[in-house]
This record gives C-alpha cells, sequence and structure tokens, in this order.
C-alpha cells in the first residue's frame, strides 16, 4: 500500500495522494496564489519609490535606470500602478476559480470514492457502525475538507511566499533592522506547531461527536413511529440534548484553545512593527538609511507580519479538514475482506443446482453457528426452510449471497465455487425478496424496475401483473407513476410486499429466494404471493424460508433447521407422519393446540 494512504501518515500526504488526478489543476492554483501575491506586495515598493522621487528627484532611483524627468518618472510609477493592480486582480479572480473548482471536483471525487467503497465492504461492516456515522463522513467530513480547500490552501501558500518575499527584500535593504522583523517569526511558527498538536485531538474528537450526533439523528428520525407510539419524545429530546451537549462542549474547548492563538501572535507582531518603526525610524533621521527604503520597510513590515494573524484561523480551518480528511481515507482504507472472483458468470447460462458442502460460520464475537453444514438443492426445485428463530435460515441466503465470508468450506452453484465468481454476476443470478423489502423514494415503476436493464413498462406491468399488484396499482392516483414515498411509506406494508415481489420477478434471475416474504403480511397478502409463486417458479431454483408453514407446504422438498443444523427433511405430507419439530409447529399453526 502506498506510503500516502497509510492510516499513521500525515493526514496532508494521504489528501495528496489522493489527488493524483488533479495534480495539474493544482499546480495552476498554486501558481495563481504565487503570482497573485507577488503583484499584492508590489504598491509597499512604488510606494518607496514615490517618496524616493519625491526627496531625490533627478537623483532618484528611477532616474539612475534612465528617467530622469520628475514628471515621467510619476507617469512610470502611475503605468506601473495600473499593471500591477490589474494582474493582481486577474489573478486573484483566478487563483478563485480554480482553487474552488479543485475544492468541488475533490469532494465530489471523495464522496464517491467513498461511497463505492462503502458498498463493496461486508454487511458485519454495517451492523457494527451507524449509518448516521456514515452519513455525517460521506458528507459533513467531506464538505469540512471543501471548506479549506477554497480559502485556507490559497492563505497557507500566499503566507510562504510571503515570508520569503519580504523577508529576502528587508534582508537586502536593511539587514540590521530586518533581524527585528524576523524574530518573532521563529515564535510564532514554533507556537503553530504547538497548537497544532494541542488541537490534533480535540478536533477529532469534535468529528466523533459530530458523528455520534448524526447516529442519533438518523435512528430517531427512522423510529418515529416507535418513539410517537410509545410517547417517548422527552425521553428522546432528552438523550438528544446530551449529543448536542457533547459535540458543542467537544466544540468549546477546541474554540478555546484555537481563540487564543491570535492574540499571542499580534503581541509578537506589535513588538517587530515598533522594532521597524523606531530603530528605522532614527537611522532614516540620521541618514543612514534613505528615506524610501524606511518608507518601503515599514509597509512592507505590515504586510510580513500582519498576515501572520490569519495564521490561527487558518490553522483552525486546517486542523479541521484534517481531522475529517483522516475519517474520509479511513473509510476508503477500510480493506474489503469478501474477495471478488474472476470467472465471469451469466445469468442466462445458470441451470440453479446449489450446494452447500461442509460449511462453517460464525458471525463475529458469537458462537459457531454452522459446523460441516451440508444442503444440496437440485436445479429448478422448490425447497423450503423452517425452522425456530436463530436456527440459522436467513443466514443461508446471507451466505449464497456473499455478504459474509465463510470460515470454511464451500458453497457450490452449477457445481463451480462461487467465491471464483465476480460479485456482481453472483447476484444478478438470485432474485431475493426479503421480510425487511426498501423500497426507494421515486415512482412504482421504478421501484419494480430497480436493478433491472430492461425498464419498458410493458415488462414492467407483466412482472406487476404476476405478482398481483397491478389492482391495487392502477387504483393508486398516478398508477404506476405514483410516488410511494421514503422506504415506501404511502403504501401499506402488503402492497410495498406485492412490489418487492414484482421487482424480484422483473430481474428474471434463475434463482429466486423468499425470505419472510409473508411473515409480516395479511392472509389475502400471503394468499397473492402463494399464487404469484406457482407461476414465477417454474423452471426455477427456488429457496422459501419462512415461519408460516403454510408458505412453504407445497414445495418439493422442505428442509427443518434447529441451532445450524438441518434435523429434519421431506415433504409436507412425510414431516407430518414423522413427530418432530415440523410437525409441532404445523400442529400450532393449523389450531390443533397440540405442543
Amino acid at each position: 500500500m502506498p506510503f500516502g494512504h497509510r492510516r499513521n501518515a500525515s493526514p496532508l500526504l494521504r489528501l495528496l495522494s489522493s489527488l493524483k488526478r488533479e495534480r495539474r489543476l493544482i499546480i495552476l492554483a498554486s501558481t495563481c496564489s504565487v503570482l497573485n501575491k507577488l503583484f499584492d506586495l508590489a504598491p509597499p515598493v512604488l510606494i518607496g519609490l514615490a517618496v524616493d522621487v519625491v526627496v531625490r528627484e533627478q537623483s532618484s532611483w528611477l532616474a539612475g535606470i534612465g528617467i530622469v524627468s520628475v514628471p515621467n518618472q510619476f507617469i512610470c510609477l502611475a503605468i506601473l500602478s495600473f499593471f500591477i493592480w490589474s494582474a493582481e486582480s486577474l489573478f486573484e479572480y483566478l487563483y478563485g476559480v480554480l482553487w474552488r473548482n479543485l475544492a468541488q471536483i475533490t469532494q465530489h471525487n471523495l464522496r464517491l470514492k467513498a461511497y463505492g467503497h462503502l458498498q463493496k465492504l461486508e454487511m458485519s461492516f454495517f451492523e457494527a457502525d451507524s449509518s448516521g456515522r456514515l452519513m455525517a463522513v460521506l458528507n459533513d467530513d467531506i464538505n469540512q475538507l471543501e471548506r479549506f480547500l477554497d480559502h485556507g490552501a490559497n492563505q497557507i501558500l500566499q503566507l510562504i511566499v510571503t515570508v520569503f518575499l519580504v523577508g529576502g527584500a528587508m534582508a537586502f535593504l536593511a539587514p540590521s533592522i530586518s533581524f527585528f522583523a524576523f524574530l518573532p517569526i521563529p515564535l510564532i511558527l514554533l507556537g503553530s506547531i504547538y497548537f497544532q498538536k494541542l488541537l490534533e485531538p480535540r478536533y477529532r474528537d469534535v468529528r466523533e461527536r459530530a458523528g455520534d450526533l448524526a447516529a442519533r439523528l438518523s435512528n430517531n428520525l427512522g423510529g418515529m413511529l416507535t418513539i410517537k407510539s410509545f410517547a417517548t419524545e422527552s425521553w428522546e429530546l432528552e438523550k438528544l440534548r446530551l449529543d448536542s451537549e457533547a459535540y458543542r462542549s467537544s466544540n468549546t474547548e477546541a474554540i478555546k484553545l484555537s481563540a487564543a492563538f491570535i492574540p499571542l501572535i499580534r503581541f509578537a507582531i506589535l513588538f517587530a512593527f515598533l522594532a521597524i518603526l523606531l530603530i528605522g525610524g532614527f537611522q532614516a533621521w540620521q541618514g543612514k538609511l534613505a528615506v524610501g527604503s524606511y518608507s518601503f520597510l515599514v509597509f512592507i513590515t505590515q504586510r510580513l507580519l500582519w498576515p501572520l494573524t490569519t495564521l490561527g484561523h487558518t490553522l483552525d480551518e486546517y486542523q479541521r479538514s484534517m481531522a475529517s480528511t483522516n475519517r474520509v481515507l479511513d473509510l476508503i482504507d477500510k480493506p474489503v475482506l469478501i474477495s471478488c472472483g474472476t470467472k465471469t458468470l451469466k445469468p442466462e447460462n445458470v441451470i440453479g443446482k446449489i450446494n452447500f458442502k461442509n460449511v462453517c460460520f460464525n458471525y463475529n464475537g458469537r458462537d459457531l453457528l454452522f459446523k460441516n453444514f451440508n444442503l444440496e438443492i437440485p436445479p429448478g426445485s422448490t425447497i423450503g426452510v423452517v425452522g425456530p428463530t436463530g436456527s440459522g435460515k436467513s443466514t443461508l441466503v446471507k451466505l449464497l449471497l456473499r455478504l459474509y465470508s465463510l470460515n470454511s468450506g464451500t458453497i457450490l452453484l452449477d457445481d463451480q465455487n462461487i467465491e471464483d465468481f465476480p460479485l456482481r454476476d453472483l447476484r444478478r443470478t438470485i432474485s431475493l425478496v426479503s421480510q425487511d423489502f426498501y423500497l426507494f423514494h421515486g415512482t412504482v415503476s421504478e421501484n419494480i424496475s430497480y436493478g433491472s436493464h430492461n425498464k419498458s413498462i410493458k415488462l414492467i406491468r407483466e412482472a406487476a401483473h404476476l405478482a398481483e399488484a397491478t389492482e391495487f396499482i392502477e387504483a393508486l392516483p398516478d398508477g404506476f407513476e405514483t410516488m410511494v414515498g421514503e422506504r415506501g411509506q404511502r403504501l401499506s406494508g402488503g402492497q410495498c410486499q406485492r412490489i418487492a415481489l414484482a421487482r424480484a420477478i422483473m430481474k428474471n434471475a434463475p434463482v429466486i429466494i423468499l425470505d419472510e416474504a409473508t411473515a409480516s403480511v395479511d392472509n389475502e397478502t400471503e394468499a397473492a404471493i402463494q399464487r404469484s409463486l406457482a407461476k414465477i417458479t417454474a423452471d426455477r431454483t427456488t429457496l422459501v424460508i419462512a415461519h408460516r408453514l403454510s408458505t412453504v407446504r407445497n414445495a418439493d422438498k422442505i428442509v427443518v433447521m434447529d441451532q445450524g443444523k438441518i434435523v429434519e427433511t421431506g415433504n409436507h405430507d412425510e414431516l407430518l407422519r414423522s413427530p418432530g419439530i415440523y410437525e409441532q409447529l404445523w400442529s400450532v399453526q393449523a389450531g390443533l393446540n397440540k405442543p
């Protein structure tokens, strides 16, 4: 891994390493900043030359290069002034545009890169982190970096140019006096480094508190129905107040430290300015220093020292942005634990034979769920999987989709290890209808055609018809163009489930998985889904995971699981003839009151 991406490297080096594609834009923006500062420092030189003309007339410096007449010298200075001011304005415009464009491009690319990488991470990462914190990284932290690139980078660059150019000019004109101007600079720089070290952990804590606050808000907005139904608004408001107070307190500590920096700099600058004013003034009065040179030194000292007063603000922006940069790049550098194969897999070529062979697996921090687990699913068959909660039913789906990595063992699709296929190819062969269906904010037709290449309205309507969703969709205000709202909140649960089923049908994959697809729907919706399954499972391998045994009653084979093991197999009638878990569950659900 390149040094720039190591987590223990400087955040600035990590950022620059990620901006290799924008190197040309950085060079152009930096060049315009330097040229702008060169022309910005020219007016004190013009003032010194003008004073020199007034005092020395035909003996001035301009006269020494051939412009003898005093009027001509002033005309020359006027022309130079016009050129310098115009050039300064031009390059100020250019660096403003270039730095802001760089900020926008960087923000755009980093957000896409971070989100693209986020999608590659395994599900265990999302279970260990909060969506609110991730939102803060993708939004707030990247925006913080944008604010620094908009202004802070230019300010730091121009400050460096100022110190070197002005310092060189002062050392050339009056070395004995320039010493006093330079005296506070090492103190300011050392103070900056010291304050930077103090601020870094504080701003890191600020960003962490910001992530906690975002997580709280995201969690509460998603659970608003539960909050209202349990009348816990005051309790949640108090928890939000505590998180917001922690963020405010963290920011306050950082602000106290950063605010103290600027007054200390001002006193150091005051000392240098007074030294130039007094020592230089006495030397000019005694004739040891030209009046024009003294005028130049007085004005240029301000140009050298006063920009240092902005160092505190710039340093504050820098530390905030670097704390955010670390969080963004840490996300991008998060290793992807699930490898991607290279064998091409086309859905139209898949037969649908699935085989779990000696699979061992456990979730992070939990006991082993599967130990040498084996299950063969013939192509084109419908297999039902039932069992108590926590028996590992849904885990089979997650492993087949490669949302988690196996401890050991293999899962075969058409006698080939699924780890040999690209994740995109593998997942395109499987249509999943989950209990936790998710509808995106958009129209009904957009949700049905989600993930499908062919989005013709004819195919959308056919999928809706097979899912027995056409009737209620056409009764909606705008039919297939009705907006469903965030997470489908404008529709009932049964309507959302049937749209999710239509989406799976639209995908037209050779393997269909229903993971508790009828667990939270009414009897009418379950009956509709059952009728749909009879139509769409023909010639497809179908895996039906259910608590409701009526959903799997007509399956070719039913697998009963308990604690990660297969304890019973057979069709519905065979399992009822053998006393066991399935027979007990059926008795309870059928209302036979048998334990």
